[in-house]
C-alpha cells in the first residue's frame, strides 16, 4: 500500500480521507473500550494493584506524551506523517495481544509488575502516532469544519462506547458472579480482541490521504521554544497544565472509589458511565456548532465550572446508609459530567489547532502535549501517594437539631482517602479557570450571552428531538415489549 504524502488533495480525497479517519476512530474506541476504564482497573486490582500502581496506570497514557520529540524527529526526517502514523500505530496495538495471551498461556506468571511495562510501550507507540496524526488532522480537516467534525467524531465513537461497555460489563459482572476462576481469562480474551480490532483500524488509516508538509530543518529544541516564546499560547499552555493536574488527581480514582469503598459491580460502574456518555452524545455537536461560531474559550468558560461542581459533588457520594441515594446523587454527577466533558475536551483540542499556525502545527501541538503530560502524569501519582496517607483519616461534620422529645442528627460529609482527592481536584480546578481568562482566542464572545443561547437551543433540541420523537418512539417499544411478554 502507497502511504507517500500527496502533493494536492481534491475535494473527494478530502471528503474521503473524513469518513476513513472516523473509521478508525471507531477501531479505536473498540479498543479503548476493551482495554480502559473501569476493565483496566478492575483487573489491576483483580491483580492486586495498590493506590500508587492503580496512580501509574492512570498516569501512563499522558505520562508518554513527553516522547512526542521522537513524533517530530521522524516527520521531520521524513515528512511522511501517514506512513508514521500508520506504523507507530501497529506498533501500539500489537502489544495488547501480548497483554491478553498472558492469563491464557502464562497464568502462573502474569502479574501487574509484568502489564505496567508492556502498557508503557502501548502508550509510548500511541503518543509518538498521535502527534504525528494530529498534524495530518490539521492540515486534513478545514479549519471552519473542526469543531462539526470532530464532535460527529465523537458522538459516533462515544455511542460505540455506551453500547459495548454495557455489554461487557454485565458479561463480565456474570463471570465474576458465577464463574469468578475464569474473570482474569475473560479481559485476557478481551485485550486480544482489542489488539486485532485496532491493528484492523491502521488499515483504515493507511488509506486516509496526506497531503505534502515539509518541516523545516532546524534544531529541534529551538524548534520546541518557539511555541514557549508566544506569549498567547504560553498562557494556554499554563491553564491547560493547571486543568489536566486538576483533573487527573481525582478523576483516575472514580472507580476506584466505586469498586473498594462502595462495592459496586461493573454493571453499576458503566451504567454510570453509560449516563455520563449519553449525555455527552446528546450535547457534543451542539458544544461543536457553538464552538465553531462563538469561540473554544468561551465552551471551556462554561464547562469548566459545571465539572468543578460535580467533583464537589463527589465529596457527599457514600454518605447515605441506603444504595438508592448514592446512586441517585452518582447518576446526576454524571449526568452532568458527561455534558460538561463534552465541551471541555472538544475545545481543548480545537483551541490548539486553532492556536496553532499551519506552518508549525506539528510543533505547537507536540509542545503542549508534551508540557501538558508532565502535570497528567504526576497527578495520578499525587492522588495514589495522599490516597495512601489519607488511609485511616477521615473528616466527619454533622448538624444535630436537639428538641423535648427527639434528637436529630443530619449527616453531612465525611472525608475519607478519595474524597479527599475530589475536594482537592475542585478547588485546584477553581485556580485553573481563573488563568483561562488571560487566553485570547479570535472572535470569542462574552459568556453569558452564549449560555442564553445555548439554554434556547438545547430546550428547543430537547423539545423537538427528545420530547416529542424519542419518548413516542420509546413508548411505542415499550407497547410491543409488553405484548409480547403478556399476550
Amino acid at each position: 500500500m502507497d502511504l507517500k504524502p500527496r502533493d494536492v488533495l481534491t475535494e473527494q480525497d478530502v471528503k474521503k480521507g473524513l469518513k476513513l479517519v472516523i473509521g478508525d476512530g471507531l477501531a479505536s474506541e473498540t479498543m479503548t473500550t476493551l482495554t480502559g476504564g473501569a476493565f483496566i482497573i478492575a483487573m489491576a486490582i483483580l491483580l492486586g494493584a495498590n493506590n500508587l500502581q492503580l496512580g501509574l496506570i492512570a498516569a501512563l497514557p499522558t505520562m508518554v506524551n513527553m516522547f512526542q520529540l521522537i513524533s517530530i524527529w521522524l516527520v521531520r526526517r521524513f515528512n511522511n506523517r501517514r506512513a508514521i502514523t500508520v506504523i507507530c500505530s501497529f506498533l501500539a496495538r500489537f502489544p495488547l495481544v501480548i497483554i491478553g495471551l498472558l492469563p491464557l498461556l502464562l497464568p502462573q506468571v502474569v502479574s501487574i509488575e509484568l502489564i505496567i511495562p508492556i502498557l508503557f510501550f502501548y502508550y509510548l507507540s500511541g503518543a509518538v502516532a498521535g502527534a504525528s496524526w494530529n498534524s495530518w488532522m490539521k492540515d486534513l480537516v478545514p479549519e471552519k469544519q473542526l469543531g462539526a467534525y470532530f464532535a460527529k467524531r465523537s458522538s459516533y465513537m462515544q455511542t460505540l462506547n455506551v453500547v459495548l461497555s454495557l455489554l461487557l460489563a454485565l458479561g463480565v459482572d456474570y463471570v465474576r458472579d458465577y464463574h469468578p476462576a475464569f474473570e482474569l481469562n475473560v479481559y485476557g480474551y478481551m485485550f486480544i480482541v482489542a489488539g486485532v480490532v485496532g491493528m484492523a483500524g491502521t488499515v483504515v488509516l493507511a488509506r486516509t490521504p496526506e497531503p505534502q508538509k515539509f518541516l523545516p530543518k532546524e534544531n529541534i529544541f529551538k524548534m520546541l521554544m518557539r511555541p514557549l516564546k508566544d506569549a498567547n499560547f504560553r498562557r494556554l499552555l499554563v491553564f491547560n497544565s493547571a486543568w489536566v493536574f486538576a483533573v487527573n488527581i481525582a478523576s483516575p480514582f472514580f472507580t476506584v472509589f466505586m469498586m473498594k469503598s462502595m462495592g459496586l459491580g461493573l454493571s453499576y460502574i458503566i451504567g454510570l458511565t453509560i449516563i455520563s456518555q449519553i449525555s455527552s452524545i446528546f450535547t457534543i455537536r451542539i458544544w461543536g456548532r457553538f464552538a465553531d461560531r462563538y469561540s473554544n474559550k468561551t465552551i471551556i468558560a462554561i464547562g469548566a465550572p459545571l465539572y468543578i461542581l460535580c467533583l464537589v459533588g463527589w465529596c457527599f457520594v457514600g454518605i447515605y446508609s441506603q444504595l438508592w441515594p448514592n446512586l441517585l446523587l452518582l447518576a446526576v454527577i454524571h449526568m452532568v459530567m458527561g455534558v460538561a466533558n463534552a465541551g471541555i475536551n472538544l475545545s481543548l483540542t480545537n483551541i490548539g489547532l486553532k492556536l496553532a499556525p499551519t506552518a508549525d502545527a506539528i510543533v505547537y501541538l507536540s509542545s503542549k502535549n508534551i508540557v501538558t503530560a508532565i502535570f497528567s502524569a504526576l497527578a495520578p501519582l499525587a492522588g495514589g501517594v495522599l490516597a495512601d496517607y489519607f488511609t485511616g483519616r477521615h473528616l466527619k461534620i454533622d448538624a444535630e437539631w436537639g428538641g423535648p422529645r427527639w434528637t436529630k442528627t443530619l449527616h453531612i460529609v465525611e472525608l475519607h482517602e478519595w474524597n479527599f482527592l475530589f475536594l482537592f481536584g475542585a478547588l485546584l480546578g477553581l485556580i485553573a479557570v481563573e488563568m483561562l481568562s488571560r487566553v485570547k482566542e479570535t472572535g470569542e464572545v462574552e459568556k453569558d450571552y452564549v449560555v442564553r443561547i445555548m439554554r434556547s437551543t438545547m430546550r428547543n433540541n430537547l423539545k423537538n428531538n427528545f420530547l416529542v420523537g424519542n419518548l413516542m418512539e420509546g413508548y411505542s417499544t415499550l407497547k410491543n415489549v409488553i405484548k409480547r411478554r403478556f399476550h
